[in-house]
């Protein structure tokens, strides 16, 4: 719209309907600047930027099998859509982690099989928008959020968002990189690269920065929070966690194993992955847990542990149904009691089932230095 050239490429063009053409813009590695037409959400705020939009009447050039330019119409605020959103990456869970032709994946069956429902993260984060149930099918994990004010539903649409929704997106991303990775060939494996590093963008997001130590907002963030609290961080300022020290690691060493067709060798690189991937989680648990119950935490505190509890559950529950239902029983919105004592021993006793060890979740630090 800002009269110069606008580029892209014809996208989803076999499910388009047949009077409309779908384009994706071209996108650069620029976080600031990596589209020109950004609005969506973004119009009611003021903040979109339709300079690099397609604008409202035109013509398209250079359509791949098409002989002639195309004339066109639309309206460039209403009209431009994401391709992938966060809510997204939950109502996909079915297509693309349970029924796809190398599926399930073990994880999102976990979450799947705990509450019922392939989406459950668009369910839980839904409900926690609306002040409404999350009615999972199963009968297991439920919150009602009618009970909490803007203070606790925000926080469980924050962080379902993060470690819900996100969290089992990331895990996907490695997956599809394995079902399409070609043993023993060195150059058949871009794509699964490619799946590979996006991957591992969800897992830091865009402003971590190139070396991870800019705060961000994903699960990079929480692994790097979690560690000064559980004595877990490898530095001084207690800063930089051993989780994410030992991720960068396996991301890179995944990314290699990829590269030279070593296909089982990086499926044993991402369950350690994953494996490792569940301890912030149990960690944000456990903290939250003693911040209720031991420190009389308000909305905020417990609507914070409810979340974690909720993004780790289904893992747990795979382990120890028994243990799973002792954390839910004590974190979930609108518990009567939370024994962190109790919930702590929980996590503890499935460890070795969750292919973790004490070392690697630490210990909840008191502020003198010693161990709740």
């Amino acid at each position: 719209m800002s009269g110069r050239p606008v580029t892209g490429k014809v996208y989803e063009s076999s499910t388009s309907p047949s009077d409309e053409l779908r384009l994706q813009y071209s996108t650069s590695d620029i976080q600031s600047s990596y589209v020109g037409c950004q609005v969506g959400a973004l119009v009611p705020t003021g903040n979109h930027n339709t300079a690099g939009c397609f604008k409202a009447t035109g013509t398209v050039s250079n359509v791949p099998g098409v002989t002639t330019d195309l004339d066109y119409t639309y309206e460039p605020e209403q009209d431009n859509l994401n391709g992938r959103t966060i809510k997204g990456f939950s109502t996909a869970v079915r297509p693309r982690m349970l029924e796809c032709p190398k599926c399930p994946y073990p994880d999102a069956k976990f979450f799947v099989d705990y509450y019922g429902d392939s989406d459950y993260a668009d369910k839980w984060i839904t409900a926690s928008f609306t002040g409404g149930r999350t009615n999972f099918s199963s009968g297991r994990g439920n919150a009602d959020f009618s009970t909490y004010s803007l203070t606790g539903r925000g926080e469980g649409a924050k962080k379902g968002t993060a470690y819900m929704a996100i969290f089992m997106y990331v895990i996907r991303e490695f997956e599809d990189a394995l079902d399409d990775c070609q043993s023993n060939c060195i150059a058949c494996n871009d794509d699964p690269v490619h799946a590979w590093d996006e991957g591992v963008a969800f897992y830091s997001g865009s402003l971590e920065g190139r070396d991870g130590s800019a705060p961000g907002l994903l699960l990079h963030e929480l692994a790097d929070k979690r560690c000064a609290n559980f004595n877990t961080c490898i530095d001084v300022n207690d800063s930089k966690s051993a989780v994410n020290d030992q991720l960068t690691d396996l991301f890179v060493v995944g990314q290699s194993q990829l590269l030279s067709g070593r296909c089982e060798e990086a499926r044993n690189t991402k369950n350690k992955i994953v494996d490792l991937m569940y301890v912030p989680l149990i960690q944000g648990t456990i903290r939250y847990a003693y911040r209720v119950g031991e420190q009389a935490g308000g909305e905020k505190e417990k609507a914070e542990g409810a979340v974690f509890a909720a993004s780790v559950l289904p893992r747990i529950h795979a382990a120890s149904s028994s243990a799973a239902d002792l954390i839910y029983n004590n974190m979930r919105v609108g518990a009567a009691s939370t024994d962190f004592k109790a919930i702590k021993k929980a996590f503890e006793s499935v460890y070795d089932k969750l292919n973790i060890k004490c070392s690697d979740v630490g210990g909840l630090l008191s502020p003198e230095g010693g161990y709740f």
